[in-house]
């Protein structure tokens, strides 16, 4: 099932559709990413389209569209699509697998009865029959034995292919899932992948949770000096340090959004939580980044972070706001640090 993307490049003004979205992106200052060149050839093709109205949303504002903006667009608007797209076409070819092995399993069961119904009718034949009819029933019964015997080998064949088949399948919904839940540009969990996860850990009741929020400090000053894909960069490297923390235990790494990260701490408190973030802290502030295009020294960055231990029966947005504040206080506090919700007045700092 091709996406409307496919749809618009493949028709016989694509190429015109391709030189307005470029030349739409040169006079906004987009750089022609090829998310951002999927956004715009739907701006140019589909005027009453959820993207083309999002891209406007941005543009009447007059706020800048950057890459971070456009990932954000196609993240809402395009993966659905795409999402739903693959699923249904997997679900064709399962239903289409599944009805192939419903005919071979009916044809095999017709075969064994019309089978049972012969060596009935031959029992029955053989009493007081002469040679030659005996001969001739004989022969009957073999020609049926044989057709069961054919009838059970496809069948064999078509279960053996159907497996494969629903494996296959399956690996790929698996691969959709995946793509449909990480962010392109950190290789983490996307929000939503996030929404889910901190759900689901909440779940319990009485389950114990900690929440980190992390937050690039002066991000958009360092983004507006060196650039956007400098800024890239620096949204991989953290990633890559946050995603790490991540790697023990029952913990899940998202980001969030622009250059906020999240981490989720499951049946860990806000202890645990307060020494791996102070450790990607510290290791974060302590390096020289070196812009990669021309190997400038581009400073040190730093983050700053916000904790919250989830109350009893606590919902996750509420845990998730305390989270927020307590970022916000690292931030009012002088940034580079890391605050405990409840504990705002006295924040961990370099």
């Amino acid at each position: 099932m091709p996406s409307d993307i496919d749809i618009y490049i493949r028709s016989p003004k694509a190429y015109d559709w391709a030189r307005q979205a470029i030349e739409a992106m040169e006079a906004h200052k987009v750089w022609p990413t090829a998310v951002n060149f999927e956004l715009w050839v739907h701006y140019v093709a589909a005027k009453d389209s959820r993207v083309t109205a999002a891209i406007d949303t941005v543009l009447q504002s007059g706020a800048p569209f950057t890459d971070q903006v456009g990932e954000a667009i196609a993240e809402q608007h395009l993966p659905h699509a795409k999402l739903s797209g693959e699923i249904l076409d997997a679900g064709k070819s399962l239903t289409e697998e599944l009805d192939s092995v419903s005919r071979a399993i009916e044809s095999a069961r017709e075969t064994t009865e019309s089978y049972g119904q012969q060596l009935a009718t031959a029992s029955e034949s053989l009493q007081g029959e002469d040679a030659e009819a005996v001969r001739a029933m004989v022969e009957n019964l073999s020609a049926a034995t044989r057709k069961v015997r054919e009838e059970n080998a496809a069948l064999e064949s078509q279960l053996a292919e159907t497996n494969d088949e629903l494996g296959r399948l399956r690996e790929h919904l698996e691969q959709v899932r995946r793509d449909a839940m990480t962010d392109a540009l950190s290789n983490l969990a996307n929000r939503k992948a996030f929404d889910e996860a901190l759900e689901q850990a909440c779940a319990d009741p009485n389950g114990k949770v900690t929440l980190a929020v992390v937050d690039i400090d002066h991000f958009k000053i360092f983004n507006d000096t060196w650039g956007h894909q400098t800024g890239d960069q620096v949204i991989r490297y953290v990633a890559s340090v946050v995603g790490r923390i991540a790697e023990t235990g029952h913990r899940f790494a998202a980001r969030y959004g622009g250059e906020e990260f999240a981490v989720i701490f499951r049946g860990e408190a806000s202890e645990v939580a307060l020494q791996a973030l102070e450790g990607a802290r510290e290791e974060i502030s302590s390096r020289i980044l070196k812009r990669r295009s021309t190997n400038e020294d581009l400073g040190a960055i730093t983050i700053s972070s916000g904790i919250a231990e989830r109350r009893a029966a606590e919902s996750p947005s509420a845990l998730l706001e305390r989270a927020d504040t307590a970022l916000y206080a690292s931030k009012r506090g002088g940034r580079n640090r890391t605050t405990v919700a409840g504990a705002e007045e006295a924040p961990k700092a370099a």
